[in-house]
């Protein structure tokens, strides 16, 4: 696991976060408002992520293969193409077997899997462009619960923390599980294997446990109160806002266009 950020010298990445947050939550909502079966807007929804990624000087091959993180998710709505409305048409797998579907119902299922997609896309570079301190400091200045904000702060804090802990039972493990002469792998049999991971979770949880209390004493005691330090809300300059404007604007402009050509 590593931090998502990354260090490029790009318009993007020097715009306020404050911004970046914005059009992000803005650019999801208007593009899953948009109708299904507008794929020439879905189209340019994906341009101005990818011109965003570009412009941004990100490997686009990253940004994509972490946007596929999406795909387990979107299969919970697969049983549309079975189930969606009629007309059905019959897919003739062999002669003995023919499996009934709805073009309609697949259009619905492929609208969502590119909606997500998208999404994610937009989540991603919204992460790659901003460190994670000015994420929750735009959150604050957003007006967002302080309970919120801190809560994804910490939470994020805690995963290199269980990371940290999974590594050293891994290793330990490891250490006392050598791979013989012969074998593809170390200790014994799969049932044997499997108890001893399932003994491993529950220890992972408990040192977890003990390790985060630790770690938020310690942060108590150095002064932590919820606020990251050098908080200091300011104003969004006139450049800020007519970036603001122009991007609600375009998205505007795209959910107009998938109206015109959507189902």
């Amino acid at each position: 696991m590593q931090d998502l950020f990354v260090q490029k010298s790009s318009p993007i990445h020097k715009s306020d976060a404050r911004v970046k947050v914005l059009f992000t939550l803005c650019f999801v909502l208007v593009l899953n408002l948009t109708a299904s079966h507008a794929w020439p807007a879905y189209i340019l929804f994906w341009t101005l992520i990818l011109s965003l990624v570009l412009l941004s000087r990100l490997p686009v091959g990253i940004v994509l293969k972490r946007s596929l993180l999406v795909i387990p998710f979107t299969l919970a709505a697969f049983p549309l193409i079975f189930t969606g409305p009629p007309p059905y048409s019959v897919l003739q797998i062999t002669p003995a077997i023919q499996v009934p579907f709805s073009p309609e119902g697949f259009g619905r299922f492929a609208s969502i899997l590119i909606k997500s997609w998208i999404s994610v896309q937009a989540a991603v570079l919204l992460t790659m462009t901003t460190r994670f301190p000015d994420l929750l400091l735009a959150f604050k200045q957003l007006k967002m619960p302080d309970q919120f904000v801190e809560i994804i702060g910490l939470m994020w804090r805690y995963l290199f923390v269980i990371r940290e802990e999974a590594s050293r039972m891994l290793r330990a493990r490891a250490s006392r599980s050598p791979v013989l002469s012969g074998k593809q792998h170390n200790g014994g049999t799969l049932l044997w294997r499997s108890k001893v991971t399932g003994g491993m979770a529950g220890s992972l949880l408990l040192r977890s446990l003990e390790r985060s209390d630790r770690v938020y004493q310690a942060m108590q005691s150095r002064g932590y109160n919820g606020e990251p330090v050098g908080y200091a809300p300011g104003s969004l300059t006139q450049k800020d806002w007519v970036v603001l404007v122009l991007s609600l604007f375009l998205l505007t402009l795209l959910w107009v266009i998938g109206l015109l050509t959507g189902g």
